[in-house]
Order: C-alpha cells, then structure tokens, then sequence
C-alpha cells in the first residue's frame, strides 16, 4: 500500500465457501464454477461542493477512482475524466475556505469492468425502496384499531393492507425479486394481533435498516475513493466510500428526481492518526451502473452536461523574453499533470465526438481568487508618509500614499468603494498601539524614497521619516450576491497574455501571481465538444481513453436562495484540553460556502451561547424539491478540538423547529453534546410549504418574508422565544459529604482539596478539607444554591464537579472532574420530604379491603407450632432456597431472604445512596475511552426544586438539615462467607481450589491452608472480624485466590464493598432486620441497639406511634412484647431484612468478564453504640460418626443355582454387604453348603463405620480422584445398606440369587415371620397379626430393628422375590461403639449379640474336602433300598455266572474219576 495515498487497489480473490455437517471425507474439489459474466459499468460523480478546506496557495483538485480505473498515477488503465479542474479554493470570510464551483459543478465519470452482479443489485434496491416508501406511508397510516376479545387477526391486518396497496405502482410491473422483496413482509401480518401498531414504527424501520447489510455483502466492487491530490502532491487526502445504494436498477422504480444515487457529504481527514479532524467536507451525487443502462443519466444531472478538451501551453524565461520553443527536459503542451502532449491545433476529437466552438483560454476566475472573496466586511488602510525637510520642518515624502510595505498607494481620497459594497465610516487616523498622539510613528530611510526598516513612536533629531494609518470599513450589500464576486476579474478572455500561473521550477508549485525569479508559466486552453449523433448509452462514457474535463451548467435557473437559520443554545460536557484549565469555547458554523461563529465565553465547559446565527441568501444548485429532500450537511465545530457533523436542514413549516441534542465527536471519541435547532428556508416558498406533495407558485412574500428576525441581545441574535427552553427559578440543594481516594499528579500527594460546583453558568464553592489523611469530609456539608434552569428535563444542563488541591506558594492543581447528568433523578417537590414509604398493615374485620394507618396492629401468629429443634443457621438457608430436605424447619416464620444480586443493586433499596451518593472523579483532559480509571471519588447528594417567583412568598424548607455526624468512626466489620458458584475454573483438570481473602484498608485476613479442594462451588461457611475507621477504611474486599501447590496463588476474582453507605443509608444496612426477637438460641439478636431504640431513632425522624400486639408469641425464647412490636414495625417500613446477597467476582486481568459468585453478608457495628450481639454460627455441617451393626441370621426360600447329582435344586448360600459409596468395606458371610430350598443359617455380623450428616441426611465419603491426588474430594450419598445373596461356584463366576437394599433413613418396617415377608406388606384379617405404626421408619431414630425383609431381582423392569433374609440393625454412635465393642463375623469381641456358630444339617459341607461322605449324603440316604436289593441281585448273578463258569471244569474232572473207577471195577 503506497504510504502517500494511503489507498492502493492491488487485485481480488475470487472464493467459494461451502459448509454442511457431517465429517470431511479428505478429499480436495479441484473443479469449479465457471466465472460470471464481466459487464463494462460506469462511475459518474457531479460534485457539488468542497468546503472546511484548509488555507492553502497552490490549485487543488479531486479525483474520483474505483480500483485502479481513475487513478491518474497509476499506468496500467486508460487515461479517463476522474478529476477536476484546478481551481484556488476561497475565503469564507469567516474560517474556511471553499472551491468556487457556483455556476459550473464539475463531472468526473469513470469505466471499469466488473463481474455481473445485477441480480443482486435489483433485489437489494427493490427492498430499499419499498423500506423507505413503507416508512413514508408510515405516516399517512391510519391508527391501529382496538384490540378487543373478539377481534380475529383478518379485522386487524387488512385495514393496513389495503392502504399499504398504494406502493404498487399498476403502470409498473411486478419482477421476480419484487415478489421475493414483498414476501419478507408475509410473515408480519400472521405473527402477532399488534401487527398494525408494530407496522407503523418498528417493523418499517428495520426493513429500512436491515437492507443496509445487503449492499455491502453482496457488492463485489471495491470501495469508491475521492482523493484531494495536491499540485505537486506530496500528501494527498482521500476518503473512500462503500458501494451500498449506489448500484442502479433499472427494474427498481425510481422518483424522476432520485435516479442516481443520494447527495453525500463525507469528511475528508486531516490525517488517519486524527480521525477528529476536518480536512474537508464534499457533496457530491454518484451514479454506478452498467453502461448500457446509462441513457437516461444525462437528464438527471440538474443542468447541461457541457464537455471540454484542455491542453497547457508552457513557456520558459530565456534571456529574459518568455518562450516556448526550446524547452529543456519539458514538453511546450502537456495535460495538467506535465505530460507530454500535442499542440492545440494538432488535437483532434474523440471517436463519435465534434469540436462545437473555437480554442478558449480558461477563465481567470477559476485560476486567480479575489483576496476579499468571502468576506462581507473589509477594513481599508492608506498610509500618509511624509518626510523632514531642509528646514527641519515635515513635508510631503515623495511617495504620499504607500500600503503597509511601501508600495505606492493611490490617495485616500481617490479610493472608490467597488460596487456592492459600502462605506460605513469615514476616514480615521489609529491612535492605538506604538505612536504619538497625533498617529505618528518615526523611522530612518536609508537612501532617499526607500522606507525606513523600523519604526518608533517618539520624535528623535535625527529621524527623517514618518507615517502615520488612515482606516475605513466598508461592508457588502445586503444585495448583492457576494459568490459571483469572489474571483478576480482584473484578467478576462480577451486577454489570454495575462492569464498564466507561475512558477521558479518545473515541478514545482504555481501561483497566479508573478514574482521576482519566475522562470516558468503555462497557461490552459479549452474546447468544447459534443456528440455527433444520439446514442443509447450516457455520452459521458464514451470517452475512455480520453482525458476531457465536463461540468454542469447550472446558469440563473439551477439556483434557488436559501436562508439557513442556526439556534444554538448550549454545548454539554465538552472535554477539557490535557492539563489545563477549562478552555474558551467557541462554535463555528459552515453550511456550503459560508460560515459563521459564536461568541467566545471564557472558562466554562457547558457554554450556553442562547445565539442565532442567520445565513443570508445562500445559493444552493439544484431543484428544491431536491434540497427539501437532501439538504447540505450543517458542521458545527466547538473550538478547534471538536466537531460534530449534523446531516441535513430543516425545511419550512408552520411549526418552528425544536431544539435537539447532536453529539460531538473529538480526536479521542465522543467530546459532549451540542444543544441547537436547524432551519433551512426557501426564499421564494409559498405559505404553508410544501402541500399536496408540489410546490406551489412563488409569491412576493416568501417563508422569509413573513418570519419575524431573532430579537437582537447584545450584538447578537438570540433565540426566539418559540424555541428558546423556558426558564424557571430553581434551587439547587449541594450536600458535599466528602472526598475519598483522590490521587495526586506527579507524585505529590492530595493535601486539602476543595470542591467547585458548577451548573447553569454559576459556581459554587465549598471550603476545603483541611487534612484529607485525618478527616476526608467537607467541614461544611450542605449548601444551597439558586439558578435559572429551563423547565424542560431534556434542555436542564448537568452538574460540573471540580476538585481543586491547594498546595505550597498558592498553587491550585487540578485534582479531578466529573459530569452529573439526568438531573431529573434529583428533583424534589417543594412540600415533599424524602422519606421511606409509609406502611400499610390490613385489619382483620368484615371488611378485608380496608387499611388502617397508624395505631398500627400486629396479627397474632399461626395456631400452628414448632415441635421440634429450632435448627442451626443452615437449616434457615436451605429452606430460604427451597431444599426442604437439607431443612429442619416445617414453617418459614424465621426466614432468611436471600438476593440473586448485590444488595445495591436490589431496586428497593436505591442503591444504598439514599442519603449520599458516590460520583467517580477523572483525571481532566486524560483520554476517557471505553473504561476510562477514575482518579477519586466525591461523595454527595442533590436536591432540585422549584422556587415561588414572588419574593413574598416564603420558600420551602431545606432537605439537607439533620445530617449524622462526619467525624470518622470506628466500626466492627463481621463478613459473613457462606459459599461461592460457578467459579471460573483455575486448574488443568477444569476445578479450583478455593479459599476466601479479605481486606479492610491495611488488615488482610484469610489463611491459604483454608481452602476447599477440586471445586467450583465451594461451600466455606467463614466469618471474619476486622475493625476499621470509616470512611478513611470504608473499601472492604472479599477475594478469592486458587490455592496452589507454590505460591503466588492466582486471584479468581474479587468484589469491593461500600461500608459507609450501608452505615449512612436509612435502609439500616448495616445490620438486617431478623423476622424474629430472639433473646438466646441460634436466632438470638445480634444488633447493638434493640429493636425499640431502633424504632426510637426512626420514630424521630418519621413520628410513628400506637402500636399494639394480639396474641402471645408460640416459638422459642420470645423477647418482651415491647421489643417484639417495636421489630414487626421496623419491618413494616420495608427496610433491610436479615439476608444474603449474591455478588459477581471480576477479575482485573479480565474486566468485565464475570469469575463466578459469592454468597455472603455484612454485619457493621459502630463501637459508639456499644458491644454487638454474637455472632451467627455459619461454620458448615460436620458429620458425625456412625457404626452400623447388620447380623445376618438366616435365609429362606432363596433360589437355588445348582442341581446334585442326586437332581437336587441346591445352593452353596453366602451373603455379601456394603454401605453405598464404602464399596472397600464390603464383608461376605461364610458359606452355606448344600443348603437346600433355600434355607440358609449364618449368625454372621457386619460393622460399617461410617460419617453421617444428620441435617442433610446423606453419608459423607471423603475420597481421592486419582491415587496422586494430593487432596481428598467429599461425596454425600443417602445412606443404604446393600447385601447381595450368591452361589458360590469353585470353577466358574459365582451366581447372583438376589440384593437387598435398606435405605436407613426410610426403613421398611420388617415382617417377624417368614411366611409374613413380602414385596408388598400384607395385611392380616386379625387385628393382633397386624403392624403398628407406619410402614417406614428412620434407623437413626429407632436404632434397633429386626426381622424379615424380601430380596428381590430386577427382571425386564419389574421385580420378582428371589428369597428372605432375617437380619438385625443396630445403629451407634461412635461412643456407644467403643463402649460396646462388637467383632465382625463370629470374631471377639463376640459381644452385642454373642453369636453362637449355625445349627446346619451334616450334609453341609464342601464335596472336595470328603468325596464319600458326599456320596453318603447324596447316594445312599435316599437309595439304600435299591443300593440293597441291586447288591443282592448283584452277589446272586455272580454266583450263578461262577457256578456256570466252574460247572464244565468240575464236570470234566468228574469224568476220568468216573473212568478210573470203573476200570477200577
């Protein structure tokens, strides 16, 4: 970016971005969419004005580019008509100056190309438009209908439909996007039964607003730039302009005046650095558009579009003749920039283009100013010299008559007045400054004729000269229009010789006047062209290529005269310069080519110049239908520091014009306020305006004619009555209370401030504090003050505070400021009195609706009693919060409020600065910005009321009478910590730990060990006691730090807390009111004074009397009935209750961003009042120790798991326990094997130790994290024992039968025998079988329970019984443990019950560890018969199968015995 232009167009990106959800797949679009088509547009900008310009003697001219095209420094694009012509801007006569563009407004025009982007210039210039045709006919609508029951959304809506048929026009027909514009509006008329009432002011308003942002998103050109090169330009000034509103369309149907683009009037910068400075102010009208659309431009330019070719000759002195012929290094014709160019004659015209006239040289007028251009009163001077003559006598010098630098002069007399002008009064010789009396001053000529070198206003011997001043004033005529002659005109057409701009060097700066060492001149030549024959596009664009000059002609009949009337009455709370005093403000008007100022009133920061300045016939270009639709900008600049552009005028009409507020906009932001109205009047405009959408035929006696003349007040015109705020005689009650933190300048300390109180153009001074470390309050603290102030709140000026030190040798600093706006807080009736609301209490009687004032009676309490403990201060939180199960309490007599915000923020209690409220001081002159640090803080009040204009009549009372002592005091501060929320997390694990500091002036409290670990609600349950002197220690600051394993610790956030206005409000809050009079127990009254000492001090002040009591109090330890009444009045009068406020934590690290909450209260005790109450007891709930004793004695019909070998349905039966969140302490009984149909026997005792929260009945479990945790986190679980029955299963998982879970303190009553165990209980028909009592009961009240309870299994959501378990519960405390000692299982100590091992049957056992005997208990005992006879059958079969067997073998040894003997035989 070039550093001189600041602006440099380098290219564009074209970008397409898609978004949609879901995961990206990785893989990369390389194909996209074709380009869109590229349309040639044109640029054209008629330039109305330029005028706050600097003074300067070179010419200037502007030049308009988009991109790169128009820049005439950059080569890449076609030469084009993007700037103006030279000219020398002129004096205003006032201030400025301004280019004498009045009856010729020079045209630039530019050509580009650009991508097509028509479909969304329609559619954003058809909802433009019927944005503002909605907000025009907004006006004209009828009022909305009532709304009644039985009005339907058709009676409301069509009404203002119809009449909102009038945008359409029926000759104009209805594109696509105009239907797509027009169906924004269908979702207004069926959203809402107030549709008619939000269509008349909101919904209108932001169609108009919210089609802003579619301008700017949618235009793809870049931003239009109009820079003010300088001739040569090392600096040139430039402002850009955004493309919104500028596109046209020809589908858009536009008013025959508003085709082109509206008049603008951007503010060219000094400098980017100074963005409160004015370099100039242009208006200008722009055209942007496709050129094929551009026919109709030309019709809309308001005058002849007149185009010239222009070329400079150039000449160089040689030889002291001037030539053009050899010219070294420079061309003799060049363009304005000094390039080379072609001679006149060789110039030929543009294609489609004709010469229309001869060569011309350019008129003097716009190259050679008038020194009195602009000025409407001009002081002339003639010097009379004489000289001493031979005789020593004085004489006639040979030069009478000189100027001030001795260049011969004619005489005084035969000086003319030029025409238009007028002598005021006659000559007159200036007596005032270093001259005699007679107006003569005396020098030394060096040599004869020459003037004298220096000059005294005493009479020497040896003096040879002497002048003396002749002066006249002379002013314009009113007549006159002084714009046709503010150009020289010494030098016309007819002698083109003469006109020549001069310069030492090439290169360097011209001047219309010769001087001594010029070398080079040039003078411009111009040629008038038009188009040969009619085209369809504006002619202007057919010059690409072609550097021409155009304007427009406006000649007599584009004029109109205006009179632009400024009622300025007052600037508010301007800035201060750095350092300094209060400066002398000034106010400087420019409107077009005029400007005028106010008078300058010395040392004040609200200056009321109550001053009319009037801006007589001033000539504004154009239609005035035009000008009553786009007035030219009025600037008002206050000073030379800031300024403050108010867009538009005010036409004419029959009402006069109200004064409003402009805000004022300074190098550094926002600098004050201006309070001013605006009138722009037509000369030639009819009675009455503008009527019937024309205006009417002009008439002799214009709006002017019959508007009377601001009434003349002091050498100036003052506002009329009609506009002037009515004034009203008030008095200003001041209650300075005191000063507090004030911070010196340069490191000296504050030493005795004083105060300055300024309003309405008076000060009021208060005396000093004498020693500011001792006693920070005022010595004298009420005042008063009588001022005239307008009786409208809008127009009441603020209050200026000024807080001034006093140091050695009558040195003043200035300490601190502040501004106090919207007085109307402040005003009080006269026989009004400041007091708390009275009470209204009912009275019981036939008659409910009725009130009775003072004697006031209490109603008797409810009938209904408190039956148990009144509870620790807990127990009056929770149920203040709604958590009845952390509550002890049943009713809400004794009550505590608790506040979602700070206590100054509770609308009720004024924010604590009832008696006096806290203003923040800042450094003068510092730069304020967004947040800016005060420098102290000024403590006080104001009281604004009416007085009787009759002297006679006696004024009120004063408000600020009985006032509290403001000797500081010394105080106890309790600070009551209870918890803290949603503190911004400080450790990488997303927690905190937190713990809670607090600061009173020079005394810290708060230990770092303190704090609660892995949070971020920490519950702290903290008081601290702090004494203190108020106010010199009245900042109290409760912070809370992140403990960390190193120091320093982080701060989490911090709130600050006023104690001095708790102790001052008349709230009383510095200690709430509790509900109830309590003289010992938690409750117990902590207040230094009793509640009827109390009532005794605000009876004083408000007259309170008859009180009266019905019925004796129920609760516990009630107070005499005295003190008890005088506590039920005090509440009555709505003061500051018993409480916990809830206050954001900030961060200055972070400002603000809010760190979390804290809850707490504040308790402060003077110590003049005697010794305070005790304190209340916050300190959080600690658990007590339990031991929960559970034997388990027998099970019945639990579900068998396994099945013998014998078809048996058997289970190995054990059971296991726990408390919920103790699973480590979980125990299991032994095993019962083989226990079948369920029945178990164990006599085994489980011991849970435990910690339980009685008030919140929840089991606190301190535990770690993780194992590196380094501290412990506190979990709160009800209490409930689980005991789950198992299988037990050597080779596989164990099997779950059924749980059972007791939650102990909603015990189900058990069943005494088994058959009685169910779900559900079951009620017996005899009334001896049945339960007493309820079916639940707590553990920690009974202590002691046993018997039957069902366990159950969970099966698809419901739950069936899967057994009985017989236990015992026995609850202890920890001391009732250690008396009774009692092992786990069947271990000693066996005490408590002693319990003896199970009575099983023999066949419970483990089969491992006795394999026969298992087959004892599971074979024989139930198959011994059959085991018998199978045996039997068995030892017969083997018999047989052996006598079988043997019977061949015995057989065959029987045989040979038998052979032998029979051989024998």
């Amino acid at each position: 970016m070039l550093q001189d232009t600041m602006v440099a167009y380098r290219g564009r990106v074209l970008l397409e971005l898609s978004t949609h959800t879901g995961d990206s797949d990785g893989r990369q679009q390389d194909s996209i969419r074709l380009l869109p088509r590229r349309h040639r547009l044109g640029l054209c900008a008629v330039f109305y004005s330029a005028t706050m310009l600097s003074p300067m003697s070179e010419p200037l001219r502007f030049e308009l580019s988009i991109g790169n095209h128009g820049d005439t420094g950059d080569t890449t694009c076609h030469p084009a008509a993007s700037a103006t012509p030279q000219g020398h801007p002129l004096f205003d006569g006032n201030r400025y100056y301004y280019m004498p563009w009045h009856d010729s407004k020079p045209v630039v025009a530019v050509t580009s190309t650009w991508e097509d982007a028509g479909q969304r210039w329609d559619g954003q210039n058809l909802l433009h438009s019927v944005g503002e045709r909605l907000v025009i006919l907004s006006i004209s609508l009828p009022c909305p209908p009532r709304v009644t029951p039985t009005s339907t959304p058709y009676d409301l809506h069509v009404p203002s439909m119809s009449h909102l048929c009038h945008l359409h026009d029926p000759s104009i027909p209805f594109p696509q996007t105009f239907y797509i514009s027009m169906s924004l509006l269908c979702p207004i008329s069926t959203s809402s039964p107030y549709f008619l009432h939000v269509l008349h002011m909101s919904h209108l308003c932001h169609l108009h607003v919210l089609s802003c942002p579619l301008h700017i998103s949618s235009c793809p050109l870049r931003p239009l730039s109009i820079s003010c090169p300088l001739n040569p330009p090392p600096h040139p000034l430039n402002v850009s302009l955004p493309p919104p509103y500028l596109p046209m369309s020809p589908l858009c149907p536009h008013p025959p005046h508003s085709l082109c683009a509206p008049l603008m009037s951007p503010h060219v910068p000094r400098c980017p650095q100074a963005p409160g400075h004015l370099h100039a102010q242009l208006r200008v009208r722009l055209w942007l558009g496709r050129v094929a659309e551009s026919q109709e431009l030309p019709r809309y330019l308001e005058g002849p579009l007149h185009v010239y070719a222009e070329m400079y000759e150039n000449q160089m002195k040689i030889l002291g003749k001037w030539s053009g012929r050899t010219l070294p290094g420079h061309p003799s014709f060049s363009d304005v920039a000094g390039r080379a160019g072609l001679p006149r004659e060789r110039i030929r015209p543009p294609k489609g283009w004709r010469w229309d006239g001869p060569w011309a040289v350019e008129p003097p007028r716009r190259l050679l100013p008038a020194p009195e251009a602009g000025m409407d009163e001009v002081l002339e001077e003639v010097y009379e010299n004489q000289s001493r003559q031979r005789g020593g006598e004085w004489g006639p010098a040979a030069v009478p008559s000189t100027d001030v630098a001795g260049t011969a002069v004619p005489p005084k007399e035969e000086v003319a007045c030029p025409q238009g002008w007028h002598v005021t009064d006659d000559w007159r010789v200036e007596v005032t400054g270093a001259v005699d009396e007679a107006g003569w001053e005396y020098g030394v000529s060096v040599e004869a004729g020459d003037p004298s070198t220096a000059w005294h206003p005493k009479e020497e011997m040896y003096h040879t000269q002497r002048r003396r001043r002749w002066l006249r004033t002379r002013r314009r005529d009113s007549g006159a229009q002084g714009w046709e002659q503010d150009a020289d005109v010494a030098h016309s057409p007819e002698a083109p010789d003469k006109v020549w701009e001069y310069a030492s060097l090439w290169g360097g700066r011209f001047h219309p006047r010769r001087r001594a060492g010029d070398v080079c001149r040039r003078r411009c030549w111009h040629r008038l062209m038009v188009p040969e024959l009619s085209s369809s596009v504006a002619a202007i664009f057919l010059l690409e290529g072609t550097a021409v000059r155009m304007g427009v002609d406006g000649g007599t009949e584009g004029w109109g005269s205006f009179q632009l009337r400024c009622y300025l009455f007052q600037a508010l709370e301007l800035k201060p310069h750095a350092g300094a005093a209060p400066t002398d403000p000034v106010a400087h008007v420019s409107f077009v080519h005029v400007s005028q100022s106010t008078r300058v009133l010395p040392g004040t920061l609200d200056p009321v110049w109550d001053q009319a300045l009037l801006f007589h016939r001033v000539p504004l270009y154009g239609d005035p239908r035009g000008v009553r639709d786009e007035p030219p900008a009025v600037v008002v600049e206050v000073t030379y520091r800031q300024w403050a552009p108010m867009e538009g005028g005010h036409p004419c009409s029959a009402a006069p014009p109200r004064l409003q507020r402009y805000p004022l906009e300074g190098p550094g932001g926002p600098a004050g306020e201006l309070l001013a109205a605006f009138e722009l009047l037509h000369e030639a405009e009819v009675r009455g305006g503008w009527q019937g959408g024309a205006w009417g035929l002009p008439e002799p006696d214009g709006a002017v004619a019959r508007l009377s003349t601001p009434p003349w007040r002091q050498g100036t015109f003052s506002i009329p009555p009609g506009i002037r705020p009515v004034l009203r005689l008030m008095a200003l009650e001041v209650l300075a209370w005191g000063l507090r933190g004030l911070r010196g300048r340069s490191l000296l300390p504050v030493r005795a401030p004083s105060l300055e109180v300024q309003c309405g153009g008076q000060i009021l001074r208060i005396p000093p504090i004498t020693n500011l470390a001792t006693n920070p309050n005022f010595p004298i603290n009420a005042f008063l003050l009588t001022l005239h102030l307008p009786v409208e709140e809008e127009y009441v000026p603020p209050i200026r505070l000024r807080v001034l030190d006093t140091q050695g040798f009558g040195y003043r600093p200035h300490v601190g400021q502040a501004c106090v706006q919207d007085l109307a807080r402040f005003r009080r009736e006269p026989d009004g009195e400041e007091q708390l609301p009275r009470p209204r209490v009912p009275v019981p009687g036939p008659n409910p609706g009725t009130t009775l004032s003072p004697p006031l009676l209490v109603p008797a309490p409810s009938l209904e009693e408190e039956d148990e403990e009144e509870g620790d201060w807990w127990s009056k939180f929770y149920m203040a919060m709604g958590d009845t199960a952390k509550s002890h309490r049943r009713t809400h007599r004794d009550s505590l409020k608790v506040y979602g915000c700070e206590l100054e923020a509770v609308p009720q209690f004024e924010g604590l600065q009832d008696f006096c409220q806290t203003f923040p001081l800042y450094q003068p002159g510092g730069h304020q910005g967004d947040d800016p640090v005060p420098v102290g803080e000024f403590k006080g009040l104001f009281c604004l009321y009416p007085l009787p204009e009759d002297p006679g009549v006696p004024p009120p009372p004063r408000h600020f009478q009985e006032l509290p002592p403001s000797q500081p005091q010394q105080c106890l501060v309790r600070v009551y910590i209870v918890r803290a929320l949603d503190l911004s997390p400080r450790d990488r694990n997303g927690m905190c730990d937190p713990y809670v500091r607090v600061s009173l002036g020079s005394k810290t409290l708060g230990q770092r060990d303190q704090y609660v670990p892995n949070t971020v609600e920490p519950v702290f349950g903290r008081m601290f006691e702090v004494m203190g002197t108020v106010p010199l220690e009245k900042d109290l600051r409760v912070s809370l730090l992140d403990h960390d394993l190193l120091p320093p610790d982080q701060e989490i956030g911090s709130t600050t807390i006023d104690l001095e206005n708790r102790l001052l409000s008349r709230f009383r809050a510095h200690c709430g009111l509790p509900p109830l009079y309590r003289t010992a127990g938690p409750g117990r009254w902590r207040d230094q004074l009793s509640p009827s000492r109390a009532l005794e001090h605000l009876a004083h002040t408000r007259g309170l009397f008859g009180i009266a009591e019905r019925g004796p109090p129920t609760y516990r330890h009630p107070g005499a009935p005295r003190e008890r009444l005088a506590l039920h009045v005090l509440r009555a009068w709505n003061l500051v209750p018993e409480h916990l406020e809830t206050r954001t934590l900030y961060n200055s690290a972070q400002p603000g961003l809010e760190q979390g909450k804290v809850q707490m209260w504040v308790d402060i005790f003077p110590a003049s009042l005697g010794p305070p109450g005790p304190p209340v007891d916050i300190t959080p709930r600690q658990p007590q120790s339990y031991e929960l004793r559970c034997v388990v004695w027998n099970t019945r019909d639990v579900e068998p798991g396994d099945i013998n070998a014998a078809g048996q349905r058997m289970s190995d039966i054990y059971v296991t326990g726990w408390l919920d969140g103790l699973e480590e302490q979980k125990q299991r009984t032994d095993v019962h094997y083989r226990a079948l149909q369920g029945d178990g026997s164990f006599h085994w005792r489980f011991v849970f130790p435990f910690q339980y929260l009685a008030a919140e009945r929840r089991c606190v479990l301190p535990q770690k994290e993780h194992f590196w945790s380094l501290d412990e986190t506190v979990l709160k679980v009800p209490p409930k024992l689980i005991l789950q029955v198992w299988d037990n299963d050597k080779f596989s998982a164990d099997d779950f039968l059924g749980v059972l879970e007791l939650e102990l303190t909603r015990l189900p009553r058990p069943a005494q025998r088994p058959q009685d165990c169910a779900l559900k209980p079951r009620l017996s028909p005899w009334p001896w079988g049945r339960i007493g009592g309820p079916p639940h009961f707590s553990l920690f009240r009974q202590k002691q329970a046993r018997g039957w309870w069902p366990c159950v299994v969970h099966e698809g959501g419901t739950r069936r019984m899967a057994g009985k378990l017989e236990l015992s519960l026995e609850l202890l405390s920890e001391k009732e443990a250690e008396e009774r000692p009692a092992g786990k299982g069947r271990e000693e100590p066996n005490a408590y019950p002693t319990l003896q091992p199970p009575v099983r049957p023999d066949s419970s056992f483990l089969w491992l560890r006795a394999p026969l005997r298992a087959l004892r208990y599971a074979v024989w005992q139930r198959h011994r018969c059959r085991i018998t006879v199978t045996l039997a059958l068995l030892l017969l079969l083997l018999l047989l199968l052996n006598f079988i067997y043997s019977a061949p073998v015995t057989v065959a040894l029987l045989r040979p015995h038998e052979r032998n003997t029979a051989r024998s035989h």
